[in-house]
């Protein structure tokens, strides 16, 4: 467990690294691309600059947002993390209106020749990094599992677009025909497209927008897949300010409310460790009208002897019962694929356990191991068997004992 948890930290941290270089390259190639844009006379690389410089405006709204964003406020008991959706509208704004501005330019104002010569090398050298930047940060996004990094690789191969028309336009002027006013409008486009999609987000954002559903399908399966879940009732979720707020309606196995609870703090936990973007989860427990009852038991063989080892015992006996008069169902007979495993056994059998979502386990007496310690935290009733053999005791709760039949 420790294992996945530091390796979730260390690529967390890597994926953060990475954001923040983003950053700076963008930075980088909007101040180059105008350096020299303005010393060329190429309207169509100042306006790529002004184009790359959005990315930089975008993550800096970021920054200043998630800043506000951290302070507390008894005034707003959900947090100031729509302090960066403003920021991020106010900065939509200030995009499109620099879009108008490069179109306006490009379109109205006086026919400049480029400096062919000193643009174009500059501006290949530019549409590499953005490419060779664009291309790595898919790449590590996808293997870091962060859709942010994968995003904000794409944005870099959209630049290269730009930038690419703008090498396009430099080439024909290189030829004698001054396209370069029509290559900067062109590229005014792809500003206008930068500042609207961020203009959209904040509105929907502002307008508490569901969060993307691919996300809500995962973070429902996580919680379905704990064993004391039967299923999610309801979802409703919202953005904040880049961040995720979560409430759920969850079924349970349980009757009891005190487990209810300890069950709902888990989950909410395990939302928030595993997405980190969710900074609020709520679960509201329901209880199952109905149900099978699911006990399992260590045992020796088909034949249903109690197994002394709980986490080395061969064989595992899975029972369904009627959670009403107590009758089996059903019987099956599981092999343990971890009894002969040598380190972390009684984790990896805990685990294997708890996908079958046991209301109850039978063990042959408490030894307070890890898999034992795993099931009762995920709330299933751990009980001891007596050493005798008798028929099942129909009341489990009182005596805190159980005797189980031989036969199958």
């Amino acid at each position: 467990m420790n294992d996945n948890i530091n390796r979730a930290y260390s690529e967390l941290k890597r994926a953060k690294l990475l954001a923040a270089l983003s950053v700076s390259v963008n930075l980088f190639l909007a101040v180059i691309k105008g350096y020299y844009g303005v010393i060329s006379g190429s309207r169509a690389l100042l306006s790529d600059a002004i184009h790359s410089a959005t990315d930089v405006v975008s993550s800096l709204a970021a920054l200043i947002g998630i800043w506000v964003a951290g302070k507390k406020h008894p005034s707003f008991p959900y947090g100031l993390y729509k302090a960066e959706t403003l920021a991020t509208l106010v900065s939509s704004t200030a995009i499109l209106l620099a879009g108008y501005e490069i179109a306006r330019r490009a379109l109205l104002g006086p026919v400049i020749q480029p400096d062919v010569a000193v643009a174009l090398p500059v501006t290949l050298f530019c549409l590499a990094v953005s490419l060779g930047f664009g291309l790595m940060q898919i790449r590590a996004g996808r293997k870091l599992g962060s859709p942010a990094l994968v995003a904000d690789g794409k944005d870099y191969l959209a630049d290269s677009l730009s930038t690419g028309i703008v090498i396009l336009g430099l080439a024909i002027n290189y030829l004698g025909f001054n396209v370069d006013r029509w290559a900067a409008a062109l590229v005014a486009l792809f500003v206008f497209r930068a500042g609207g999609l961020l203009l959209i987000e904040a509105i929907r954002e502002l307008l508490d927008a569901s969060i993307d559903r691919e996300t809500e399908r995962e973070i429902i399966k996580l919680v379905e897949s704990d064993p004391a879940v039967v299923r999610v009732k309801k979802t409703m979720s919202r953005t904040a300010g880049g961040r995720f707020i979560v409430d759920m309606d969850v079924v349970l196995k349980t009757k009891s409310s005190t487990v209810a609870d300890k069950v709902a703090d888990r989950i909410e936990n395990e939302i928030i460790a595993n997405f980190p973007r969710v900074v609020m989860a709520r679960i509201r427990p329901h209880f199952a009208e109905s149900g099978d009852f699911v006990r399992i038991t260590p045992v020796t063989g088909p034949e249903g002897q109690v197994a002394e080892h709980f986490a080395r015992a061969p064989w595992f006996l899975v029972e369904t019962l009627n959670p009403e008069t107590w009758k089996v169902k059903g019987r099956r007979i599981i092999e343990n694929p971890y009894k002969d495993v040598e380190r972390k056994r009684g984790f990896l059998v805990g685990k294997w356990l708890l996908s079958l979502k046991p209301d109850q386990v039978i063990i042959a007496r408490k030894h307070g191991g890890t898999a034992e310690a795993l099931l009762k935290e995920a709330g299933v009733q751990i009980l001891a068997a007596a050493e005798d053999k008798g028929p099942l005791a129909a009341d489990a709760d009182k005596d805190q004992s159980v005797k189980i039949s031989s036969t199958s």
